[in-house]
């Protein structure tokens, strides 16, 4: 068996149905419950969002969970913020991204069901998986009953990458899983519950909403950008493998147009033809780099290696970087969160080949695929 795994056959995105437009299927279950919902932009039915569905039907929402980006998806990476009203329905929005990353017993008092809906996009290091774990470790304390209405993951075909040492556990990486676990956050949440990953080993009394005409094969194009940062198929097909230089002092285009499509330095001139500035933006109020040309490479028209961690652009930003004498890893303890152990970072500066880390990780990743197994939905 390789160490990545992959299969794609194209289906649709407008034929796949998802856990939330399922209204058949979960209607039932909300009517006299009082409602919290974890939602953000990505939380739609067809065109409508998600509370404004459940408004016009007549259920009652008590609270909004917000995270990582907000409930509209406009703040930026690792942007704390506070407790707020909605404009259009006066429903509290309760922030869940800052010092308070778990909801406390009074979050819930009054709350007979949380209703998950949030777009993942398959790699550890983005936060709602993590966060999904502190809502279910909430509901299971004081026994509230969650729903997840379950999304397609765009890399959905990839499992691959280092798998998290124990020592490395933090808010990008909470659990001994690769950095591309090939899961719905569905099938994450079942893995969660069963693999005892809560404290205290507690249970979560846990249902998932199914998407419809969704498989492995699905290839899924998001109809809404799940963060500011990720807006197109080939950004959120990239990121996996170029989220690694937010440890470093490679610019990943944070403002730009094509974040997480291109990647630079401003010292890389001479080796590289193409160019992009960054500039402040929505979702990106502070880029690194900001304001200073940056020279590097243009992804845009190149997609990411189908069921893979690419490891081709970090190695060689490296060796660029070496050769310009630049001090490449600028955040070490972040980057090592990033990979989940220090071994990545420190076989990068020793020279291995591309080859010799994947085969590092090679027996612990068929661990994990054999683990997953009996949480998969699709």
């Amino acid at each position: 068996m390789s160490v990545a795994s992959c299969a794609q056959k194209e289906i649709k995105s407008s034929d796949i149905i998802t856990g939330a437009e399922r209204t058949e299927a979960y209607f039932n279950l909300l009517k006299g419950k009082r409602l919290a919902l974890v939602v953000n932009q990505t939380s739609l039915v067809a065109s409508t969002h998600l509370v404004d569905t459940l408004v016009r039907s007549g259920f009652e929402i008590s609270k909004i969970f917000a995270l990582e980006h907000g409930f509209r998806g406009e703040k930026d990476r690792g942007e704390s913020f506070s407790n707020e009203t909605d404009d259009a329905t006066g429903i509290p929005i309760a922030s869940l991204y800052g010092k308070k990353k778990k909801p406390a017993q009074e979050d819930l008092e009054n709350i007979d069901l949380v209703l998950f809906d949030i777009q993942d996009v398959g790699a550890r290091f983005y936060t709602y998986i993590s966060s999904l774990h502190y809502i279910m470790e909430t509901c299971a304390e004081f026994n509230v009953e969650l729903i997840i209405l379950d999304r397609p993951n765009p890399n959905i075909d990839c499992v691959d990458g280092p798998v998290l040492q124990d020592e490395y556990r933090s808010f990008v990486g909470m659990h001994e899983v690769p950095v591309l676990y090939g899961m719905t956050i569905g099938e994450y949440g079942k893995m969660i519950n069963g693999e005892s990953w809560l404290d205290k080993s507690l249970k979560c009394k846990l249902s998932v909403i199914n998407c419809a005409n969704f498989t492995r094969n699905s290839v899924y194009d998001l109809p809404v950008k799940p963060s500011p940062n990720l807006p197109s198929y080939n950004s959120i097909r990239h990121y996996p493998s170029l989220c690694f230089f937010e440890g470093t002092d490679v610019s990943v285009g944070r403002g730009t147009d094509f974040p997480f499509e291109c990647f630079g330095h401003p010292a890389w001139k001479s080796s590289t033809d193409f160019e992009f500035t960054p500039r402040p933006q929505t979702g990106a109020s502070k880029p690194l780099h900001n304001l200073v040309p940056c020279y590097g490479f243009d992804l845009r028209d190149i997609p990411a290696q189908p069921g893979k961690l690419d490891l081709q652009w970090l190695l060689r930003a490296y060796a660029i970087s070496k050769d310009k004498n630049i001090r490449f890893f600028t955040n070490e303890s972040f980057f090592d969160l990033l990979a989940g152990s220090d071994k990545l970072r420190l076989d990068i500066i020793d020279g291995k080949t591309e080859n010799e880390i994947r085969q590092s990780w090679a027996d612990e990743l068929e661990r994990f695929k054999e683990l997953r197994i009996k949480y998969l939905i699709y």
